[in-house]
């Protein structure tokens, strides 16, 4: 695994003014931008295909997703409808449950759930510039 910064594409680095005076990269892959008629894939479960249907057409319009994103996004998607679901689940029963032998409290195990599809959630939104810091990144 490669330490320190992310290296950032050619044409933010053209754009930044290109401090570092390198030549630029010229077998840079430049993939093909998406469409909003791209579809959802069909695994997608209804609050991933909901979130797909909501945020898809706002990446597009904006430039920031590309053919080759779409199976990240798709996890995304669902990492989101699983976020729903645990939240839910956490808002009927509450947070902290008695365990059913012992009676002693512990932890919804639907927290973890949310807590671990949030913090994916949020490295994707990093990635794909949804994030107000990464947006100056992107």
């Amino acid at each position: 695994m490669r330490a320190g910064r992310k290296p950032k594409p050619t044409h933010l680095k053209l754009l930044a003014g290109h401090p570092g005076h390198r030549p630029p990269a010229e077998d840079e892959p430049q993939p093909d931008a998406a469409d909003e008629t791209m579809q959802a894939p069909a695994w997608l479960s209804g609050e991933g295909r909901a979130a797909w249907a909501i945020e898809f057409p706002k990446l597009v319009r904006n430039g920031m997703i590309a053919e080759t994103d779409l199976s990240a996004f798709a996890k995304y998607c669902q990492a989101f409808g699983r976020y729903l679901n645990a939240e839910s689940m956490v808002a009927k029963q509450g947070e902290v449950l008695l365990a059913p032998g012992s009676g002693f409290p512990i932890q919804n195990p639907y927290l973890a759930v949310s807590n671990k599809a949030a913090e994916f959630m949020h490295k994707i939104e990093t990635e794909f510039g949804m994030m107000p810091s990464s947006r100056s990144r992107v």
